[in-house]
């Protein structure tokens, strides 16, 4: 099924379809064009005025800084943006949707490197920003992906750890009501130095699904610090979620204890430590949870339901 663009733009911008992303209700924030379009694409030659692929700018960061609210951005296959600085490169146009195309790592790259700080930010509500990499380039990232904004949606992304690891890849703020993120993979290190993949400081109404997360964390995969959230989803997707821990914490995720809202299966979670540490793996006291959440400890077992105290029924 091809985008229908309305855009007589071809080669580089053509192959996203149906089979780009992984449902096709996340094409979506595409299939209607909204407002202006914008190219990006870093082989492109320089001095672009962004109005076309042959004319594309060079940077995400130009085509942002050129955008109005509500227009669209597309980025080609194998475009590479490099951030060096703190909200080096912010999306901060409200209803701005961006796009990558290209499939696995062809898709565009955006590195983190030179200071731990390195990020970018989301400041304007209603960002949707779709098929992309996320790289850590060097050790101890503090919060690459930065997200201060409500209504942000992120759809099909990877982070990586290519050098060391971030110790929270994904850091939002209590301003992020309403974040989604679907279509998440995050390529974490077996080695110590991550905290989480994500930390979620307080907002209403978030949803993380669909997700594949590996890496070795201290505190959890998933974490809810500090401010409590109402009504999050975690999990109950289109799709099974996965999490493996190389933490001997062994824990998949973890919410404040007065956080609302539900974990949900289908979830198979791979812990480190072959040890009485199933109960603890997830953890949310105001929570409900949502069998089948699966859990294996050892290698060569097969799994078993997470043992969280299940409903009964009073009889009269």
């Amino acid at each position: 099924m091809a985008l229908p663009l309305g855009l007589a733009e071809r080669g580089k911008y053509a192959p996203l379809n149906a089979d780009s992303v992984t449902n096709p209700e996340r094409l979506l924030a595409i299939r209607g064009i909204k407002g202006r379009v914008w190219f990006g694409d870093s082989t492109a030659a320089a001095g672009g005025n962004g109005a076309s692929g042959a004319g594309a700018y060079t940077t995400i960061e130009a085509a942002v800084n050129a955008a109005a609210a509500d227009d669209t951005i597309l980025v080609a296959p194998l475009h590479v943006e490099t951030v060096i600085a703190a909200a080096g490169l912010t999306f901060d146009k409200a209803g701005l949707t961006v796009v990558g195309f290209g499939n696995g790592n062809r898709r565009p790259q955006i590195n983190f490197t030179t200071v731990v700080g390195a990020s970018a930010r989301w400041t304007s509500a209603g960002c949707t920003l779709v098929n992309f990499r996320f790289t850590g380039g060097i050790d101890a990232l503090t919060s690459p992906l930065d997200i201060q904004a409500a209504d942000t949606s992120l759809y099909d992304i990877v982070t990586e750890d290519v050098t060391g690891q971030a110790t929270d890849f994904i850091v939002t703020t209590d301003a992020a009501d309403r974040l989604v993120i679907s279509g998440w993979q995050h390529r974490g290190a077996a080695a110590a130095g991550a905290d989480t993949a994500i930390s979620v400081v307080g907002g209403d109404d978030w949803i993380i699904e669909d997700f594949e997360i590996y890496g070795n964390f201290a505190v959890a995969a998933i974490e809810n610090v500090t401010t409590a959230s109402n009504r999050a989803r975690v999990g109950g997707g289109p799709r099974t979620c996965y999490i493996w821990t190389e933490n001997a914490a062994d824990i998949a995720i973890t919410m404040v204890s007065t956080s609302t809202g539900y974990i949900a299966g289908p979830m198979d979670i791979m812990l480190q430590d072959n040890a009485a540490n199933v109960t603890e793996a997830v953890a949310g006291a105001a929570m409900q949870f949502m069998q089948p959440i699966r859990i294996v400890n050892l290698a060569g077992e097969s799994s078993m339901e997470s043992n969280i105290t299940a409903t009964t029924d009073a009889i009269v």
